[in-house]
């Protein structure tokens, strides 16, 4: 267990690190969060063709209202988290690596929803958005890491795939 939990936190350090560094910022971050706005944007257009992505905005055509995915916004540290999880627990890489992919999908496919919903509560009442931006999503997306690697050790426990622990 305290090998897991060291090797988590390198691991995390390590990646936060990298995330960091200017060029992974404009090679990998910023273009991940502009792809999120206009995947966002798209599945919103599905119900109103007044919505628009410009970079990282995603931005009502009617009414002006927009919202800004920033950093911590964008699912990039939720995701780091993740994979500094399954990264650490041993387990054979194959089923690491697949882990990895559809955590990643998971999380991801919440911050969409996230992002949409956002975009409509912010035009609703901004006391409403304020609270679910700061507050509830941060933990749902949170929460959402959780429960993937959750399933994940235990589709591994449920193949014989966990290590053998000594007591």
């Amino acid at each position: 267990m305290l090998r897991f939990f060291l090797l988590f936190i390198v691991i995390q350090v390590v990646l936060f690190g990298g995330e960091l560094y200017g060029p992974v910022q404009t090679g990998l971050v910023i273009p991940w969060t502009a792809t999120l706005a206009r995947i966002s944007a798209g599945l919103l257009q599905t119900f109103d063709p007044n919505v628009h992505a410009y970079g990282v905005v995603i931005q009502s055509l009617k009414n002006g209202f927009g919202v800004s995915i920033q950093p911590g916004c964008n699912g990039v540290e939720a995701c780091i988290i993740l994979i500094a999880a399954i990264l650490a627990f041993p387990a054979p890489w194959k089923y690491k690596l697949a882990g990895i992919g559809i955590g990643i999908a998971a999380v991801q496919g919440i911050n969409i929803v996230r992002v949409i919903s956002l975009f409509y509560l912010g035009q609703w009442n901004m006391k409403v958005f304020e609270f679910a931006h700061l507050y509830l999503w941060q933990a749902l997306i949170m929460l959402d890491v959780l429960v993937v690697w959750l399933l994940w050790v235990r589709f591994l426990a449920g193949h014989s795939l966990l290590p053998k622990f000594k007591s």
